[in-house]
């Protein structure tokens, strides 16, 4: 039976460690119906078959406004923001995805390693003589930020305002007196873009946002409202993510240091490690939004017209119908076919760009620092708060 503790799937204990709740729900009810903090209920979803078959499945949507919604002039940013891939269907989803993803090929991300290279030994020398880091503010964070404003033409002296807005739309507040506090760095941050886009309209760069902005002229199809919705995907999602595997990445070494030693001695099991990092505790706990679109049995439950649902990425990846013992961590693992990327046609674009940054990253702080330990106890540390991601507040180490 289920307690009612594992049913608060958002509360500060369950986000220290999900994974027994993820393990009992499994066990006992693996499509389980959970009320949110908005009051909205939501199946979510913890088995690897049921998660595979959702993701694929196109009788889910993930555009918002499938059913219909009354217009809301306190919702018209945010609706502005996810006019993009991630939160469309075919045929606007090929369309959209089909313009970027180009720059985020697996030979176009290889091209970066250089620059990459460069920004991680950087950053690592700021903090080489120390003795002490905060891995998140001094390394993780700052490394993918650099990369994706790079990418995308981001003058570098706006970065820091750029985390700030991604970390409320991320996860947005819930919390009604909160609620000013996500309307303000929305005003913000579309007032950012608008004068950003009419810069790169007067004096376009080799950059993707001038090229996006190309294809809207040459008539691709791409409105102006698509325009905001892709970058704002492309910003948040091009760091936030890398910002978790990384950081959660070192923690899973650190508190195994019999992998850590064998990653050190064997560099070469870089890219097996990191799916396994990805698998073991990946950087996002659940999907994004899903809605049925017309009644669907997934096991003993009916999921009708209009629900909505969640996968639960991080349970699916623990699951021992599909993994052998999925509560060890195991750089050597084989078969690794987790869903820290998700799966179809929603399949993360960022992840070669994530993975080369996360090899860098990794194999970069282990050989500079190969004495890089935990610099608090475990139990000191906290995960940061939300739904979406998973991910700790902060991480210092000493090495």
């Amino acid at each position: 039976m289920l307690s009612s503790k594992n049913k608060d799937l958002f509360s500060f204990e369950f986000n220290q460690d999900p994974y027994p709740t993820f393990k009992n729900l499994r066990e006992n009810e693996p499509t389980h119906l959970v009320k949110m903090k908005n009051g909205q209920y939501t199946w979510v979803v913890t088995k690897y078959e049921d998660a595979v078959a959702i993701l694929k499945d196109p009788r889910f949507t993930k555009n918002f406004n499938y059913f219909g919604t009354e217009d809301n002039q306190d919702e018209e940013l945010a609706n502005l923001l996810v006019q993009n891939m991630l939160f469309s269907d075919p045929p606007d989803h090929t369309r959209l995805r089909g313009l970027v993803q180009q720059a985020f090929s697996p030979r176009m991300i290889e091209s970066l390693r250089g620059r990459i290279e460069e920004i991680t030994h950087e950053l690592l020398d700021a903090v080489q003589n120390k003795g002490y880091m905060n891995l998140i503010n001094d390394f993780a964070f700052p490394l993918p930020i650099i990369v994706i404003c790079e990418l995308l033409g981001v003058p570098s002296k706006d970065r820091n305002e750029f985390r700030k807005w991604s970390n409320t739309l991320v996860d947005p507040p819930q919390e009604p007196e909160r609620i000013e506090e996500l309307q303000t760095h929305l005003e913000e941050f579309v007032a950012y873009l608008q004068r950003w886009f009419e810069q790169c309209r007067e004096n376009p760069q080799n950059d993707l946002i001038s090229k996006l902005i190309q294809a809207e002229k040459d008539g691709d199809c791409l409105e102006e409202k698509e325009l905001y919705g892709i970058v704002s995907l492309l910003i948040i999602a091009g760091h936030e993510t890398t910002v978790n595997l990384i950081t959660n990445g070192v923690y899973a070494l650190l508190t195994h240091p019999d992998q850590k030693l064998r990653l050190q001695n064997e560099p070469n099991l870089i890219k097996s490690a990191l799916e396994e990092i990805l698998r073991y505790n990946g950087p996002v706990q659940f999907s994004t939004n899903r809605w049925a679109t017309e009644t669907i049995k997934l096991g003993d439950k009916t999921i009708h017209e209009g629900d909505q649902v969640l996968v639960a990425l991080n349970s699916a990846n623990h699951d021992p119908g599909q993994f052998q013992d999925p509560e060890v961590f195991d750089i050597t693992r084989g078969q690794n076919k987790h869903l820290a990327f998700g799966k179809g046609i929603h399949y993360c674009l960022g992840a070669p760009l994530a993975r080369l940054e996360g090899e860098i990253a990794i194999t970069a702080l282990l050989k500079r620092m190969p004495e890089i330990r935990l610099a608090i106890e475990v139990e000191n540390l906290k995960w940061k708060p939300g739904m979406l991601m998973r991910g700790l507040k902060e991480l210092p180490v000493l090495f």
